[in-house]
């Protein structure tokens, strides 16, 4: 189940990196940039995805659909991390935990979990 995870964990990186380069602009180079939060919106203005630390230090990235739903939450902590992937109806598809004691959820279609 490892092996599964790993990829929709490059992905999401992945499509953060492209994010964060495609919103720059060709004519400015900055070596860091500092800020509490990140957001980026889609043409309407509104929010599709953040990247923001927690006021308990946790950092999450949360990715909405384009009615604004989060679908999408990734977190760390000083304990590990977890992926949390929503379906339609904002239920835990599948639910992975890498802590002391790490798990890996799956839910399927008729809401039954099988932890592994």
């Amino acid at each position: 189940m490892k092996q599964q995870l790993s990829p929709m964990l490059v992905l999401i990186v992945c499509a953060v990196t492209i994010v964060l380069l495609a919103s720059r602009s060709p004519k400015e180079t900055f070596d860091k940039i500092s800020v509490r939060e990140f957001e980026l919106v889609d043409s309407k203005g509104k929010q599709r995805v953040s990247i923001k630390v927690e006021e308990n230090d946790e950092v999450l990235l949360r990715l909405r659909d384009q009615n604004g739903t989060i679908r999408v939450k990734l977190g760390a902590d000083e304990k590990g991390s977890g992926l949390l992937l929503l379906d339609s109806e904002t239920n835990p598809g599948i639910h992975a935990l890498a802590k002391k004691g790490a798990s890996f959820t799956v839910t399927d279609k008729d809401g039954k979990k099988k932890t592994y």
